[in-house]
């Protein structure tokens, strides 16, 4: 996608704190942490949301979780952290490229979203 900022990223046109590349994910820190520790993993593929995905995408999302789960072990977060994956407008997605979220580093989070 040329108007896509992830994609962008991907590619090398937009600066990062790279966390991890391979062939199929690229993980960097996010510009606007939540927490001390806070990076993302996304797909190389563009996958505007996890609307998108189906059964064909079962490997690269649990290579995804397993890999953020690996780093953000490696960022010290070995206490536990959080996943987040944000689809929609509802969802308060706001690049539209999958990604998940791995935020960690103290417990700076509140609980669970309340009604």
């Amino acid at each position: 996608m040329d108007d896509c900022l992830f994609c962008k990223i991907i590619a090398g046109a937009i600066p990062c704190k790279k966390v991890f590349e391979d062939e199929d994910i690229f993980a960097f820190h996010d510009i606007h942490p939540a927490a001390p520790v806070h990076f993302m993993v996304i797909p190389k593929q563009h996958i505007a949301s996890l609307v998108e995905v189906d059964a064909s995408h079962r490997m690269l999302l649990g290579k995804m979780l397993a890999l953020g789960s690996k780093l953000a072990i490696g960022e010290g977060c070995a206490d536990g952290w959080r996943t987040v994956i944000n689809t929609g407008r509802v969802g308060r997605q706001e690049v539209y490229h999958l990604h998940m979220h791995f935020i960690g580093g103290e417990q700076v989070l509140p609980g669970m979203a309340k009604r």
